[in-house]
């Protein structure tokens, strides 16, 4: 006969080993998914990042189109003035070489003997002690004439090659001027191209209100912040008048600005005079240590290439022309990378 035996079960301990083991697997795997699921950002985030970066680079072109445009004028203006004094120094050669022609001719016409040996052939000898005095003036002329002729020459050949120098530099730059305007238009048009892929209201979203600089976009009274005295003071208030207005690349207002533009219309109000880019406003007076030392009025350079400005207005905040698109707004002081705070 077949003996039925039944199967060992197993132990109580065996079994608590196996369910710790399988509770442990599955605490396992459910650590797994989580980490395994999906983190692809979404349309509308992927578009935001690259419109952020494509307004940082905006920014960046728009920098070094204000410089370029800076220095293209204070060149054409330098070129206009050595053009000028060119002009004027050919009309002095040209009388200098008049004269001297008038002179070579007339000794011509006395057959090119010298004016002294002449004179001794003269049958008068008071006429000849008179006219002696006269010719060695008009020598002494002469000689004063040619000088001066030489010096105007070396004169006038140092004035064109410093403008054709000027003139070279000029073309330059007004290349750099070309290519950074290009490069802003190139940029601007990629953030829109992206910003139409969107759904009208994903498009909203990143265009009013999560931007990386439209964080805390709100309209601030002068009344809530501290009160800053002398220009500082009054740079603040012009600048604040102006929350509202849109952001124009190479705008220095009244009515549009960008992010330098901006602070040099609102101290021009108080009659002081920033340079025109970023880059430079991070150097003008002097330096602050760190934002806690910050007062209403002083400049807070954004960026390693330092190509954003706002002003601080007290309060941790800043008001600023963020990019295109954007308007003049407030933000709070350390919304972005602070590269360094000037006093001016």
């Amino acid at each position: 006969m077949t003996s039925h035996r039944r199967p060992k079960q197993p132990s109580r301990a065996r079994v608590t080993v196996l369910t710790a083991a399988a509770v442990t697997t599955v605490a396992l795997s459910a650590q797994m998914s989580a980490h395994a699921a999906p983190t692809t950002p979404s349309k509308k985030e992927e578009v935001k990042a690259q419109v952020d970066q494509l307004n940082a680079e905006q920014e960046q072109a728009a920098e070094r189109y204000n410089g370029a445009k800076e220095r293209a004028d204070q060149l054409r203006k330098q070129a206009d003035q050595l053009q000028d004094q060119v002009a004027r120094g050919q009309e002095q050669m040209t009388h200098l070489q008049i004269g001297l022609a008038e002179v070579a001719g007339e000794q011509y016409r006395t057959g090119g003997i010298d004016p002294s040996v002449q004179l001794m052939l003269t049958s008068d000898p008071s006429g000849y002690l008179q006219q002696a005095t006269s010719v060695q003036q008009a020598t002494s002329s002469q000689a004063e004439a040619l000088k001066g002729l030489q010096d105007q020459q070396r004169r006038l050949d140092q004035q064109k090659t410093e403008a054709a120098a000027v003139l070279s530099s000029l073309d330059e730059t007004t290349k750099e001027l070309n290519q950074a305007k290009a490069d802003v238009n190139k940029k601007l048009q990629e953030a829109n191209a992206l910003l139409n892929s969107l759904s009208a209201a994903d498009r909203a979203s990143i265009t009013q209100g999560d931007g990386r600089a439209s964080r805390d976009a709100v309209r601030v009274d002068l009344g809530s912040l501290p009160q800053a005295g002398g220009y500082a003071g009054v740079a603040v208030a012009k600048a604040m008048s102006k929350q509202g207005a849109p952001y124009h690349w190479s705008s220095v207002g009244p009515d549009m600005f960008d992010c330098s533009g901006l602070m040099v219309w609102a101290y021009r109000q108080a009659n002081v005079s920033l340079p025109r880019t970023s880059q430079e406003q991070g150097n003008v007076g002097t330096r602050v240590p760190s934002l806690a030392e910050a007062q209403p009025g002083d400049l807070v350079i954004y960026g390693s290439d330092r190509h954003h400005v706002g002003m601080y207005i007290g309060n941790g905040m800043v008001v600023h022309a963020p990019h295109s698109g954007d308007v003049v707004k407030v933000m709070k002081a350390d919304a972005m990378p602070i590269n360094t705070i000037r006093r001016v």
